[in-house]
């Protein structure tokens, strides 16, 4: 088995070693999710907690690591009546981003349990985290059936597989770390609100700790054994550390005045629900106990705020996660009653870090260029002539979904129709490899024509493996939108622009919403470029947004090949995601030898393939040209206005989509 590396020579992470730790001392606030940039410990920071966790007393035999104090009743291995312990290191399990929902949950054999009624189930990770630690690398990226199997075992404290009326169920209480990039996507609400707190990371930006990272990885991939052994008195005073935090945990006090003070920060701050409040106060305990300490003071408080309600107050999904501290302060100072808890400082709290100068109370983007100058006019930025400073977007609005037509079988979200392994059952068909979700019904059509063939005398059916039929289910997939912006000169208007930008930010949200892949391709002067390639993160392709300028040329041809371009090479990396083109122009070509018919046959290359495809109708004044309904029927699509864009006009759009598409497939 290699070593890992230690966890007390992680450097300058202290917030998520802090995280971790409190989980180890009370694994009933929930878990943490850790959020930051790739290459920051986030991963060996959770391996290495393993190694300090003290040793678990389970039943010798059980697979499902029942407590021979209080053995599970319902475990599938029991009744443990006269039950031997044994002890055992606490395990850390980690499921793969990819996992079958089998491979979470378990499986039961399908043949054995309509032949013979015998519960023969094989546990799966779930059972193999129960009392320990369930590691989720990339959680962000983790599909949706996934999540929800999650959900309800963070709920109940319990797995349940069920198949066609035989179950079992045993016992899941894990403590739950995840790990994510933002930048790949964000997490469903649902699963956010279930880690009880949450850690942002970044790289340090002060050279000599940069210096003391990369002396330790170096002397630890050198001699990964001997780097352990130095630092093995560290490791096993943190580890002496957490048993004498749990044995204090119970006898510690959470005064009203603590109580009070988290009741009036978690209303401050607008959160839905109690549950932010409920581990606020563990995690405040928490807290107490690793200081050592019997009474829970203002400054656990504090500390707890900052780990537990930066994910759970109320923001859009393109704020920036954090907390006004100096809200925060405030909001505690005017809480504080009469009770012996010191008021809280602005440096004092336990390590909470300090505010960010960069960062407003909302998280807002201090380095944003000014939209204009004095009088209103459009100031030139410093990227050439002709070309203007960003517009800023305008508020964005509510949308309904665009559909692509069709039935498909790509990444489950929530846009288009496809056929999934969750949803509602259609049919029934021939299993491809392991049977996931059997059809009950037609499984016994299929194998009673044979039984007296087979010789059947008992009450259970003879089956065979051609019987069993798999259930087609149909339930919805997320598409990738690629957007396709023309920020040319006769869309630099500044008003118009921002108008402009704000009808993408609203589809981008839509996207978000219902967990599409998103790309950005812009256009003006004399070319086209990727603003965005392809990603599941909407948060990088509103940045991209933001910061568009305008001005130029229009080469509205070069930007439809430079789109064609990144649709044929995601087809050959996801060849089941299928797309939704958004071209966003007022239809406009200009720039080199015949612009207009250039662009008419980059079109039709869209049109000829089947793409799906909406024109958003950028022109605007008394007179209108009608170029972009003509490029819209040049893509085989269909045109809307910026007006029509919004949910109550959306609706007709739906249909003409998918109207046209049918219409060309015919």
């Amino acid at each position: 088995m290699s070593t890992r590396f230690p966890f007390t020579a992680v450097v300058g992470q202290q917030d998520l070693q802090l995280a971790l730790l409190l989980n180890a001392v009370a694994p009933n606030i929930g878990g943490v999710l850790v959020r930051g940039e790739k290459g920051t410990a986030k991963s060996t920071a959770v391996r290495a907690l393993a190694a300090l966790l003290p040793e678990v007393e389970v039943v010798a035999g059980c697979r499902f690591s029942c407590d021979p104090a209080s053995p599970d009743p319902t475990c599938p291995d029991g009744p443990h009546t006269v039950a031997a312990a044994e002890a055992r290191d606490a395990r850390m399990v980690e499921l793969p981003v990819g996992a079958s929902e089998d491979r979470l949950v378990g499986a039961l054999d399908i043949e054995r349990a309509l032949a013979e009624g015998v519960k023969a189930f094989e546990p799966g990770l779930l059972a193999a985290a129960n009392r320990g630690i369930l590691y989720v690398d990339e959680v962000n990226l983790l599909h949706d059936h996934l999540v929800d199997v999650l959900l309800d075992a963070a709920a109940m404290g319990a797995s349940y597989v069920e198949r066609e009326g035989v179950s079992v169920r045993h016992a899941a209480r894990f403590l739950l770390v995840g790990t994510m990039n933002p930048e790949e996507g964000e997490l469903r609400p649902q699963l956010l609100d279930r880690f009880g707190l949450t850690v942002e990371v970044a790289a340090s930006r002060e050279p000599d700790q940069r210096v003391e990272v990369v002396r330790r990885r170096l002397a630890y991939d050198d001699d990964p054994a001997g780097f352990a052994a130095r630092w093995a008195d560290e490791e096993s005073a943190v580890r002496q550390r957490i048993v004498a935090a749990r044995e204090l945990l119970p006898k510690v006090r959470l005064g009203d005045g603590a109580l009070k003070q988290i009741a009036a920060t978690c209303a401050a701050f607008e959160v839905d629900g109690m549950r932010a409040d409920i581990v606020m106060a563990r995690t405040a305990t928490a807290l107490a106990a690793w200081d050592g300490r019997s009474d829970v003071l203002a400054e656990d408080v504090r500390q707890a705020a900052l780990l537990a309600l930066p994910h759970r107050r109320r923001r859009n999904p393109f704020d920036a996660p954090g907390l006004d501290e100096d809200k925060l302060d405030q909001t505690l100072e005017e809480s504080a009653g009469d009770d012996d808890d010191p008021d809280p400082g602005p440096d004092g709290p336990g390590g909470g870090g300090q505010p960010s100068p960069e960062e407003g109370p909302q998280g807002g983007d201090a380095g944003a260029q000014p939209e204009a100058g004095e009088g209103g006019e459009p100031q030139p930025s410093a990227g050439g002539a002709g070309e203007q400073a960003p517009a800023r977007a305008a508020e964005p609005f509510r949308t309904k979904a665009l559909t692509v037509p069709g039935v498909g079988a790509g990444a489950a979200g929530r846009r288009s129709r496809a056929r999934t392994e969750r949803g509602r059952t259609t049919g029934a068909l021939r299993p491809r490899g392991a049977l996931t979700k059997l059809h009950l019904a037609a499984t016994v059509r299929a194998a009673a024509p044979h039984q007296r063939a087979r010789g059947r005398s008992g009450p259970g059916l003879v089956l065979r493996r051609d019987d069993l039929r798999q259930a087609a289910r149909e339930g919805r997939e997320g598409n990738l939108v690629l957007f396709v912006v023309d920020a040319s000169g006769s869309m630099a208007a500044r008003q118009r622009m921002s108008a402009v930008k704000g009808a993408v930010l609203s589809l981008l949200l839509d996207a978000y919403q219902r967990r599409d892949k998103v790309g950005l391709v812009t256009f003006r002067g004399t070319a086209a470029e990727v603003a965005l390639p392809p990603t599941s993160s909407v948060d990088a392709a509103a940045a991209r947004l933001e910061s568009l300028p305008t001005g130029g040329r229009t080469p509205l041809a070069a930007g439809l090949l430079k789109a064609h371009d990144v649709l044929r090479v995601e087809r050959l990396r996801d060849p089941s995601r299928r797309a939704l083109l958004v071209v966003v122009t007022d239809g406009r070509a200009t720039g080199g030898p015949e612009p207009v018919a250039l662009a008419g046959r980059a079109a039709r290359l869209f049109g000829a393939e089947s793409v799906a495809s909406v024109v958003v109708d950028c022109e605007s004044g008394p007179v209108r040209l009608g170029l972009a309904g003509r490029l819209a029927e040049e893509l085989g699509g269909t045109a809307v206005t910026l007006d029509e864009l919004r949910a109550d006009a959306i609706a007709g759009l739906v249909r003409d989509v998918r109207g046209t598409t049918s219409r060309r497939a015919a």
